[in-house]
């Protein structure tokens, strides 16, 4: 968990979530799941209870893309492999926890990982860091300013090394594939795209026009990186459940990304599929 400070501050000031507001925050979302989540899933689960709501349909009617992986010009994108997502002990769990842990999330991405890596493909994480001049905007969307309110994502400055055992910091899991010196790690996003990172740009000087793309979560940054790659002219897959969303009253988030996932990405993989594609 961050190790933030006093929230007494000016707003030229270094922006700091103490402890003690982020766990208040986070049980203010607690709250939230157990008195209204609670009731959204079980009604979805009576709806549902005799058909999966995220299986694939039995018989689609969108064509097949034809989509061949390339491995000589393919890269691994994660989005966010950070505790604030994807560990109990990030700030958004009471809300993503149940979706991760339902699909095996953390697990599937650290076999994509391996598979990468030893297949020798080309990884990328685009990260989210938040600085405290983020903290000076003036108006953002819902889940942005949710973000800002409980410290998400959180550093002290651009200049300071990534605080290790912080939200912001990378999943212990992932740390051996992130850090090996050849994993790009982009500059980082700020919203849920990578329209203002070097994702983009990385990928190109690689000659690099295909994606395996997971990551958190699945219906606001997952997504967002899904339509840039895709107007970018890249090709990109998504592994299904090596992502996860917020289960909250207004929506499952995961069941909304799988619709547009089907409906757009070059091809919609499991894990398992994935990691024999890239074993070859």
């Amino acid at each position: 968990m961050c190790n933030h400070h006093s929230d007494q501050k000016p707003v030229a000031t270094l922006h700091k979530v103490d402890e003690g507001r982020r766990r208040v925050l986070a049980g203010g979302l607690a709250g939230i799941t157990a008195a209204t989540v609670g009731g959204f899933s079980s009604a979805a689960m009576a709806q549902g209870a005799e058909k999966d709501p995220y299986a694939s349909p039995a018989e689609g009617a969108l064509p097949e893309t034809g989509f061949q992986l390339d491995i000589s010009r393919a890269a691994l994108v994660v989005t966010d492999p950070q505790v604030d997502f994807l560990s109990p002990d990030g700030v958004t769990w009471q809300v993503v926890g149940e979706s991760v842990q339902e699909h095996n999330t953390v697990e599937n991405i650290r076999r994509l990982f391996e598979a990468a890596k030893q297949r020798g493909v080309t990884v990328a994480v685009s990260p989210h860091f938040y600085y405290p001049h983020d903290h000076q905007w003036t108006f953002g969307g819902p889940l942005e300013k949710m973000m800002h309110g409980i410290g998400m994502f959180d550093r002290e400055n651009p200049l300071s090394a990534l605080p290790r055992n912080t939200g912001a910091d990378f999943m212990p899991q992932y740390k051996e594939y992130i850090e090996d010196g050849e994993t790009i790690i982009t500059s980082p996003h700020k919203i849920y795209g990578p329209e203002q990172n070097d994702l983009a740009l990385q990928l190109r000087k690689r000659r690099i026009d295909q994606v395996i793309l997971a990551g958190m979560s699945a219906n606001l940054c997952v997504e967002s990186h899904l339509r840039e790659l895709l107007e970018q002219g890249f090709e990109v897959v998504v592994v299904r459940d090596a992502t996860a969303a917020a289960k909250l009253p207004e929506g499952d988030g995961y069941l909304a990304a799988l619709t547009n996932f089907r409906f757009i990405a070059n091809a919609l993989w499991s894990t398992d599929e994935t990691v024999a594609k890239l074993q070859g």
